[in-house]
């Protein structure tokens, strides 16, 4: 920023746009950035959650009046400016795991999609962008604590059921071993009566 540069017009960022998140902030900054003219956007700058449009000393091929015009118009509906996965992970404090898992499983609800190329690559990238009105719901509900016990329960669950068939595993392994055992023990039995059986009717008992 040119500290030298004449400050022309200022844009406070309110909270219900940012959700308390400087990423957030920063977010709506590029946004608002992007859409200025090539000339104009260097002198747009962000000082502590206020856009500010500076004018250098040197001359300017910028139409200062077009830039503040495009600002101003940003942000009549800047507090309904979709949420990026960055911003979502800031503002409800997650990791992109959890982001992702709750996506997936839809308590995180997905806005639509939007691509993007990134500087100085090739290939587009495609993300889920999420209603800045449903992240200050979980935000206001304090759903991440709710989901985390969730998760917590459900990997519990998991892990007691996999406990579980591991051990009936082992006692089948254990209790087939003690079948063919006892089995072995019943056929040996029944051979030597009836070898005895036959001595008893070879001595003519039975005649």
């Amino acid at each position: 920023m040119d500290v030298a540069a004449k400050l022309v017009a200022e844009w406070a960022l309110s909270p219900a746009a940012t959700l308390g998140s400087s990423v957030r902030a920063r977010g709506i900054f590029l946004d608002i950035r992007a859409r200025l003219p090539a000339a104009s956007r260097k002198l747009l700058n962000i000082e502590s959650r206020v856009l500010a449009l500076r004018l250098p000393e040197e001359d300017s091929d910028a139409d200062v009046q077009a830039a503040c015009a495009i600002v101003s118009k940003a942000m009549q509906d800047i507090e309904d400016l979709p949420v990026i996965p960055r911003e979502v992970e800031d503002i409800l404090v997650i990791s992109a795991g959890e982001r992702h898992r709750w996506l997936k499983d839809g308590r995180l609800q997905s806005a639509g999609t939007r691509t993007v190329k990134l500087r100085g690559r090739a290939r587009k990238i495609t993300f889920h962008v999420f209603d800045p009105r449903h992240i200050e719901d979980v935000l206001d509900r304090d759903l991440v604590t709710v989901w985390r016990e969730e998760d917590a329960a459900t990997a519990a669950e998991s892990r007691r059921r996999a406990a579980g068939k591991a051990a009936m595993k082992r006692a089948l392994k254990s209790g087939g071993g003690a079948v063919d055992s006892t089995k072995n023990d019943r056929e040996d039995k029944s051979h030597s009566k009836l070898r005895g059986w036959e001595d008893f009717e070879s001595s003519g008992l039975l005649r």
